[in-house]
């Protein structure tokens, strides 16, 4: 049994969220909810909101079916990140000689999937 849980319109980028993921995917949720608190990114706290979902979900679905799950039997299966809308976020920035420069602010979209499975990984 698998449940999704997604993370819209953050305001992050997405490569910093993606080396998060990269420490947590594989892992069971009670694992990653010791270890995200301890990683050194502001985007730790928004990922560790989406595994409590996903695995709430999972939680919610499983009862639901009439077959109850521990949140301890509960894994990561995958979780990305991809880019989101960068048109929206334009900001100026002030230059020399009354001008202005233009840049845009990072957005993403966050997806955990969460399985009662324990999923193995290639080895590097």
């Amino acid at each position: 049994m698998e449940a999704t849980a997604h993370a819209r319109f953050q305001r992050y980028g997405t490569r910093k969220v993606a080396q998060v993921l990269k420490e947590i995917r594989g892992k069971s949720v009670l694992e990653a909810e010791r270890l995200l608190p301890m990683i050194p990114r502001i985007c730790s706290r928004m990922i560790s909101k989406a595994v409590r979902s996903a695995a709430a979900n999972l939680v919610n679905q499983a009862t639901k079916a009439g077959r109850p799950l521990a949140p301890e039997k509960v894994y990561i299966k995958s979780c990305w990140s991809t880019m989101g809308p960068m048109g929206n976020m334009k900001r100026m920035l002030p230059a020399p000689q009354g001008r202005a420069y233009t840049f845009k602010r990072k957005v993403c979209h966050l997806t955990v999937v969460v399985s009662d499975e324990r999923v193995m990984g290639k080895r590097k």
